[in-house]
């Protein structure tokens, strides 16, 4: 039997966390003691750190959820939905190396400057040219990479 404070030390997430995964259906009820304080199982340590290391890992919350329902629902059922969620996950974040991939390469050239003037600097050059003309990356000319018109940052945070 552990406090929400035990939890939350055993597995480095914090309690306001906890009390959102339960709120959101993540993590199970607890029960409560006498004095109404959250009595958490081993059950919720082991699911919480399930959800923790899928967090870990960058998996959305929706798809946790799935995750969890599976597991949940057909322990020997065949695990295609995992494996389809997992794939999905992976051609996510391959897809965000490879525009990360992009950015470092423009940066690089953005950045190989012989230290002149800011009136002949390349990197103001290139950031100021609206139309993105000096970009190598085509991608950079539609705006992907610019928060105001669309996909947000390279890589999204949490």
């Amino acid at each position: 039997m552990l406090s929400i404070g035990d939890l939350a030390r055993a597995t480095g997430v914090k309690q306001t966390t906890i009390r959102f995964y339960e709120a959101e259906g993540l993590l199970p009820a607890p029960t409560r003691s006498e004095g109404g304080h959250r009595v958490y199982e081993r059950a919720h340590l082991d699911r919480l750190g399930f959800i923790r290391h899928a967090r870990e890992l960058g998996f959305a919350m929706e798809d946790i959820r799935e995750l969890l329902r599976l597991a949940d629902a057909a322990p020997d059922a065949p695990c295609e939905g995992a494996d389809a969620i997992a794939r999905r996950h992976l051609d996510a974040v391959r897809d965000r190396l490879a525009r990360l991939r992009s950015l470092e390469a423009e940066l690089v050239r953005m950045t190989a400057c012989d230290h002149g003037r800011i009136g002949d600097c390349r990197v103001i050059e290139v950031l100021a040219d609206a139309a993105h003309g000096h970009c190598a990356d085509p991608a950079h000319g539609r705006g992907d990479a610019d928060p105001a018109h669309g996909r947000g940052d390279p890589m999204p945070r949490g």
